[in-house]
């Protein structure tokens, strides 16, 4: 009998689409959430917080391998070093990390975060892999209905490259059954997009006439934008779904945002 996979986050966006897939792979998970969940197929819930550490010698007890996919706008990096060192203790033999295209890169608080993720999962002194991937086009969801509150609709002009967050899912269940493998290629979307073009696509499937003004972000930000740096345009691995097809299952909308410039990734 194998040893349940113990999945932090699971409760997310990712996290629930992860335990679909592990479900559908035959593993028994354990859950971490930081509050009491009724058990599910396959999936035991236990309480614990990855920001404190109260509950995670219990919750590692016995497990080999661990999603570590809790996240949030701020403290990633301190849970990241509570998570390796639990797994240290408790003799975990495989950890296995979510982090972002650009950590280190795009000079914004939640990408410095991930770096120090992906530092405390390096250091922790037990075998880990790590996945680097896009903003999920959910996000982007999230940000064009936000930005599209006002009549005429502001949006920051920087290049972006959303991926499926159901593919991302599948590769992080892959590489947690595989062997520790350390930092993979990225995961990205298969093609490069305006974000002002993003959100018209979105105005248009809504209906809506407002116009989008777009503005250049200032200083260190807007030149890490402008240089790419959330971007991987030749070194990583591409998913299937782009933006437009997700608006379309979402929303109910054809057409690319901004076909005269979507870029596709290279052929081969």
């Amino acid at each position: 009998m194998t040893s349940p996979i113990l999945v932090t986050g699971g409760t997310g966006t990712l996290g629930r689409l992860v335990l679909a897939r592990l479900r559908a792979a035959g593993r028994d998970t354990r859950v971490l959430s930081r509050r009491p969940h009724d058990d599910g197929p396959g999936a035991r819930y236990v309480v614990g917080d990855v920001a404190t550490g109260a509950g995670l010698d219990a919750a590692f007890d016995g497990v080999d391998t661990v999603l570590h996919l809790a996240g949030g706008p701020k403290g990633d990096a301190a849970a990241a070093r509570v998570v390796a060192d639990h797994a240290r203790r408790a003799g975990v033999g495989h950890l296995v990390a979510i982090s972002v295209v650009g950590a280190g890169a795009v000079p914004l608080g939640y990408f410095r975060e991930k770096d120090g993720l992906e530092r405390a999962i390096a250091a922790a002194g037990v075998p880990w892999t790590v996945l680097r991937a896009a903003q999920f086009h959910d996000f982007v969801l999230i940000l064009a209905t936000s930005l599209s509150a006002v009549p005429v609709v502001p949006v920051p002009r920087m290049r972006l490259q959303s991926v499926d967050a159901d593919e991302v899912a599948a590769r992080l269940v892959d590489l947690a059954l595989g062997a520790p493998a350390g930092l993979v290629p990225d995961l990205v979307g298969p093609e490069i997009y305006d974000a002002p073009d993003a959100v018209r696509a979105y105005l248009r499937a809504r209906g809506s006439r407002r116009r989008v003004v777009s503005f250049g972000l200032p200083g260190k930000v807007g030149r890490a934008y402008r240089e790419g740096a959330n971007l991987n345009v030749f070194a990583g691995t591409f998913g299937e779904q782009t933006w437009a097809d997700f608006l379309a299952e979402r929303v109910g909308v054809a057409g690319r945002p901004g076909s005269s410039r979507a870029e596709r990734r290279p052929a081969g």
